[in-house]
């Protein structure tokens, strides 16, 4: 990745935060008849810096910013600790892969094994881009189109927002969505800028309305436990979702959903059976 594609992303992402902010939660006062979003020269105020210094910032020029001056403009923009790291790995202060470096292309013998004993539960393993490499017979049986569509389209991301039968099967899709592009952008980091990462958002931004303005809000969350109602023709699935990093490779990540309902896990049971026949 360049410097100055870094530098970019950087800028991009301290505008979208700038807007965000809800003037009278600063104490500020409306500006030409808006209640939101800050000027460059109230965060620059607010920072410490000097405006035509912040205003580069934001340009994507200059020199590297010192990690006390962007903690400093994190604490102005209000910054939650999900997004002071991910601003601060866009200046290069953090690891832009997780610790190890190369990203794991296949999975090791103890992450199928994880998953041989995961097979009644939805449960899948996701690389650093997000590509799908493997999943349990529930999940299949839950999705049946992730085997279906071709190894190169198998992404997490490319297929929550492109393909019709998720949108079916989550009511809350547009939530769903926007939650994992703010996931997905916080996991990615600087590397966003490299392929094929870029061109996998290239990709999406020309298919899709609903990520093209997703995207450009920059929105960065940290992946935590969070409920799932599942729409399928046998009958709705209350699920909680559960990611987890393994320790070796550390590029590759477990998701596994876990019934929340006795109801639930019976559903899961006949699915797999029916999958199996």
């Amino acid at each position: 990745m360049s410097a100055d594609a870094r530098r970019r992303q950087l800028g991009d992402f301290l505008k979208a935060r700038r807007r965000r902010l809800v003037r009278a939660e600063l104490g500020l006062r409306p500006v030409g008849g808006r209640s939101t979003g800050l000027r460059r020269e109230e965060v620059a105020v607010l920072s410490g810096v000097s405006v035509t210094w912040y205003a580069w910032l934001e340009q994507g020029r200059g020199r590297q910013p010192s990690r006390h001056v962007l903690d400093a403009i994190a604490t102005a923009l209000r910054l939650s600790a999900v997004e002071r790291s991910y601003l601060l790995s866009l200046a290069g202060y953090l690891a832009a892969q997780p610790a190890g470096g190369v990203i794991a292309q296949t999975s090791p013998e103890p992450v199928l094994r994880l998953l041989d004993h995961l097979t009644d539960l939805p449960a899948y393993v996701i690389d650093a881009d997000w590509q799908i490499l493997h999943w349990t017979t529930a999940f299949a049986a839950l999705y049946p189109n992730v085997a279906a569509v071709a190894e190169e389209e198998r992404n997490l991301l490319w297929l929550v927002f492109t393909d019709p039968s998720l949108r079916e099967m989550l009511p809350d899709w547009e939530i769903v969505a926007q939650h994992l592009l703010a996931e997905f952008r916080a996991d990615a980091g600087p590397r966003l800028v490299d392929p094929p990462l870029a061109d996998l958002a290239r990709k999406l931004v020309e298919v899709s309305p609903e990520f093209r303005a997703a995207w450009d809000r920059h929105d960065v969350i940290g992946s935590t436990p969070s409920k799932r109602l599942i729409r399928h023709p046998i009958g709705d699935l209350h699920l909680e979702r559960h990611r987890a990093r393994f320790s070796d490779p550390p590029s590759m990540h477990v998701v596994i959903y876990t019934p929340q309902s006795p109801e639930t896990r019976e559903l899961i049971r006949q699915l797999c059976r029916c999958f199996d026949q």
